[in-house]
């Protein structure tokens, strides 16, 4: 029985990944707008609060989520609830894991990985850069380390709404492009722009 779920799984992740990776040079258009906007308004928040200081706000993991939420829209790991559920949890779990086990590394790095891995699954917000989110709450500056659970709300939490937000406008866009999957608020977001376009 799982091995028939996990082929079931396979072979929709496969032919999601063959249809976003089709050459469309319209879709890799609005991947690069959309990235490009998403991590130049992170790093334009981090450059207007704190200049000439580490990345705190332009954390690795933005980079990664990026790719998923602009490159590959229809991916479950891309959508809203596992964008901000992965990013937070894993948060939470980093920062509790540097704090109560910061030593050894070779014991706190993995572990934060692992369980922040798990507690996705369980919680249905799988989004693979979480992994990075959390494993940035161990290795990261010592800023990142003194923020504490701060880190959870910001950069985390603040970074990852922005990328959300910039995502929702980017991807929808055109009549091509729906994100989230479920559609609603392509039609909504259409229908609006229908409207004002009348009045005017």
């Amino acid at each position: 029985m799982p091995t028939k779920y996990i082929k079931q799984g396979f072979h929709k992740t496969k032919y999601i990944i063959y249809k976003e990776t089709l050459i469309d040079f319209r879709e890799q258009f609005w991947s690069f707008i959309g990235s490009f906007i998403g991590i130049a308004f992170i790093a334009y928040f981090h450059a207007e609060h704190f200049p000439g200081s580490d990345g705190i706000y332009l954390i690795g993991s933005f980079g990664a989520s990026s790719v998923l939420i602009y490159g590959i829209i229809q991916s479950p790991f891309s959508q809203p609830r596992n964008l901000i559920g992965g990013h937070v949890i894993s948060a939470i779990i980093g920062v509790t894991i540097q704090i109560l086990l910061p030593e050894p590394i070779w014991l706190s790095a993995p572990l934060a990985v692992s369980l922040s891995t798990i507690a996705m699954q369980i919680t249905k917000t799988l989004h693979p850069p979480g992994g990075a989110t959390a494993l940035i709450a161990i290795i990261g500056t010592e800023k990142i380390k003194t923020l504490g659970y701060w880190y959870v709300l910001s950069p985390v939490l603040a970074g990852s709404l922005i990328l959300l937000v910039i995502a929702l406008i980017v991807n929808n866009v055109t009549e091509n492009r729906s994100y989230p999957t479920d559609n609603r608020f392509h039609r909504n977001y259409h229908t609006f722009r229908k409207r004002m376009i009348k009045k005017d």
